[in-house]
């Protein structure tokens, strides 16, 4: 649902008004209807609808007025407060349409009275809670300084936002009105997302991993799926109070063989693909103001000392180099993954001008670059380019620098190698989506203090460059998104940090065929329990509570939740009292409230995790800067404010605000046409780095900027 102007909102407002009225005089109205008691939510519904409605027309007509002042530029609308505008106005347009077909069909024979109610009372619910956000906002528009989408001075703003978002209630975003601020095309697939993570929350922890823990997943969902109340709830359970250890597993079955099969299935076909381990030597490289000196690059060290880098090479053509003894020497498959002479229908390409990095995001806590093939193999195609994609070390196991320090160490890895990647390396392009634009940015940072060359371009998909809880309007969202909450925001942030965690050495994972034979030896008894749960969860009327609930009035805490708000309540205020919103209005406030840790680590602020905190300083020279970002992604104000930085600095950056799609857009790219489309905008990013002039070298002198990184780098 996409409004043609941005004074739409008052055709949306008064249409909003006309459908009230009609449904109130309809269920008031002097015939009698035979839906008694059902008849009653929906008049009170629509009346408390009519009410946020009408408090909300005059604060919609104040962003309206001023959130131009906000966008990157002119031609870039897109900021947090745009967003906010946009996803009321998508929610008012959901409550529009479903009254409207009340109005036509209420007595009709096959009209499903409870149904419809249960519906409007969650949309309200949902527009309760909007209210609620749009009224923070207001704080912020008015805290901030003129055009700053964040106030990065210490300050209780931030802190008050992350104990208001603590207790209010979300539930009702991950039930009926799951992702109704997307794309229509990619609803289906947020539903089952919310229903895998339920069902897996639910099964986590059992002593079964893999195929069995899947077989119970499955088995559970279904009362999610006939109970959307009760998915909402326990979506909120799980995001807001399981540990770090359920993320990173539940993000991680995206590992799984089964849909990297499917992937792989569905995406072109690629003549090199295979994993390296490039072991811990130093390397020299020539200093990009005088090449006739050279550099000295150690191989990461932070935490647990020197080790290996893993990689991926990626390659729609075989190309020289790629069948070399030399590079297969470092493949970890057996036997090796290539050659010539296993392959002699295929034609060797000559070496390519062009390279490309990547760097898989995931929140720095989870997946691979095996998660992240079905877009990787498209760009090798169409840009006909070698990539290379570091798996680097993930958190809390292996904290800041340690992620950093291996894909600056691959960086350069790859420029003295270049000729085994099938690559001449004339242009060199980073790029990576979220954590992964982080380091994009942070590598180049590297770069520029280390002296070398510095790579021609970078393309950052939603990177996250402000790695706090610092409030935003975008940030804002976090309460609505089914695929970026607060709660787990924080706790990537801090396992990032390294706050309350203890680095461990890597191990080696245990082979899947034994992991897949302890499995099978559950398998039978995991079926008939989870079976035996999965029934009962019908039987039993408490837990099957869908159309008799209403979401008008506060959730009540449940007994279950009263062991996980146990820790909060000492430690979390009485949020009530923190925002002070107009009189009379209270948003919903939720049965499990949050422990929100605060990302206070000084770590945090540290400008090679926060590139946005940067100073000017370790900012010149980096090189192009193309960032793709989504108007609905909770994290879309680091990038509006990332590229307004570089531009007032006089940066070569550019700003793309792609429509109606979640974070981590470019992983979806194969599911609707519109996520085609943004990957298609981020290969045009990189085709303009990869065939841009090249500039000439300006000799300058090297900064010393590395005292800032190893200021804070815990292996210093």
């Amino acid at each position: 649902m996409r409004l043609a102007s941005d004074m739409d909102y008052k055709v949306v407002f008064a249409a909003l008004e006309t459908v009230c009225e009609e449904n109130i005089a309809i269920m008031c109205g002097p015939s009698e209807l035979p839906y008694g008691a059902v008849a009653q939510r929906l008049v009170t519904c629509m009346r408390q609808i009519q009410e946020h409605g009408r408090a909300l027309e005059p604060v919609v007509g104040g962003f309206t007025g001023v959130f131009h002042h906000y966008d990157f530029d002119a031609q870039t609308p897109g900021n947090g407060y745009r967003t906010l505008v946009k996803v009321l106005l998508s929610c008012l347009l959901h409550i529009i349409h479903k009254g409207r077909y009340i109005a036509c069909n209420y007595t009709g024979a096959f009209f499903r009275a409870d149904h419809n109610a249960s519906e409007m009372e969650a949309y309200c619910s949902a527009l309760c809670q909007l209210r609620a956000l749009v009224y923070l906002a207001q704080r912020l528009i008015n805290d901030n300084g003129f055009g700053q989408l964040y106030s990065l001075q210490e300050g209780d703003l931030s802190s008050r936002f992350v104990q208001e978002y603590s207790s209010m209630h979300k539930a009702c975003f991950y039930g009926r009105c799951l992702g109704f601020q997307f794309s229509p095309t990619l609803r289906p697939f947020l539903q089952t997302v919310v229903i895998s993570m339920v069902s897996y929350g639910e099964t986590f922890g059992k002593q079964q991993s893999g195929l069995g823990l899947a077989a119970l997943s499955l088995l559970t969902s279904g009362k999610y799926v006939i109970d959307p109340e009760l998915r909402g709830a326990e979506f909120e359970r799980i995001t807001q109070n399981l540990d770090m250890q359920f993320w990173k597993s539940f993000w991680n079955l995206t590992e799984s063989g089964l849909i990297t099969g499917f992937s792989r299935i569905a995406s072109c076909p690629l003549q090199v693909n295979f994993t390296l381990t490039v072991p811990p030597v130093t390397l020299r490289l020539p200093l990009a103001s005088d090449p006739s000196l050279t550099a000295t690059v150690s191989p990461p060290i932070a935490h647990w000392g020197p080790g290996p880098v893993h990689m991926r090479l990626l390659s729609y053509e075989l190309r020289e180099g790629q069948d070399s003894e030399e590079l297969l020497a470092l493949s970890r498959t057996d036997p090796p993954p290539i050659s010539a002479s296993h392959l002699p229908w295929v034609q060797k390409q000559p070496l390519s001008p062009w390279l490309l990095i990547h760097f898989h995001g995931g929140a720095f806590v989870a997946q691979t670059s095996k998660s992240h093939e079905n877009y990787l193999r498209t760009w090798s195609k169409e840009l006909s380019v070698p990539i290379l994609s570091v798996d680097y070390s993930l958190s809390p196991e292996a904290p800041f620098p340690r992620a950093l320090e291996e894909c600056f160490y691959a960086y350069c890895w790859a420029l003295n190698n270049c000729h085994l990647l099938g690559s001449t390396a004339e242009r060199v392009c980073l790029a990576g989506d979220s954590a992964g634009g982080n380091l994009c940015i942070t590598v180049s940072m590297k770069a520029i203090s280390s002296g070398i060359r510095v790579p021609d371009g970078i393309m950052a998909a939603y990177p996250a460059t402000l790695l706090t809880t610092d409030a935003s309007p975008s940030r804002l969202l976090t309460l609505i998104d089914p695929l970026l909450p607060l709660g787990v925001l924080a706790k990537c942030v801090n396992a990032y940090a390294g706050a309350d965690c203890q680095t461990v050495l890597p191990v080696v994972e245990s082979s899947s065929l034994s992991a897949l034979g302890r499995d099978t030896a559950v398998l039978l008894s995991d079926l008939t329990q989870g079976a035996s749960n999965w029934i009962q969860s019908f039987l039993d009327p408490a837990r099957n509570t869908s159309g008799t609930r209403s979401l008008l009035s506060t959730p009540r805490r449940s007994q279950r939740d009263q062991t996980s708000r146990t820790a909060t309540d000492d430690s979390t205020p009485n949020c009530e009292s923190l925002i002070d919103y107009p009189e009379g209005f209270e948003p919903l406030r939720s049965e499990c409230r949050a422990f929100i840790h605060p990302t206070s680590c000084p770590i945090i602020r540290n400008p090679f995790v926060s590139p946005l905190l940067a100073s000017n300083n370790l900012l010149k020279g980096l090189p192009p800067v193309h960032i793709v970002a989504s108007a609905l992604d909770a994290l879309l104000d680091d990038s509006v404010m990332f590229a307004k930085k570089l531009r007032d600095m006089g940066q070569p950056v550019s700003l793309t605000v792609v429509e109606d799609l979640p974070h981590g857009f470019l992983s979806l790219s194969q599911l609707a046409k519109e996520t085609e489309v943004a990957s298609e905008i981020c290969v045009e990013q990189m085709k303009k780095i990869f065939q841009q002039e090249k500039p000439t070298p300006i000799l300058r002198k090297r900064p010393n900027l590395e005292q800032s990184y190893q200021s804070t780098n815990p292996s210093g």
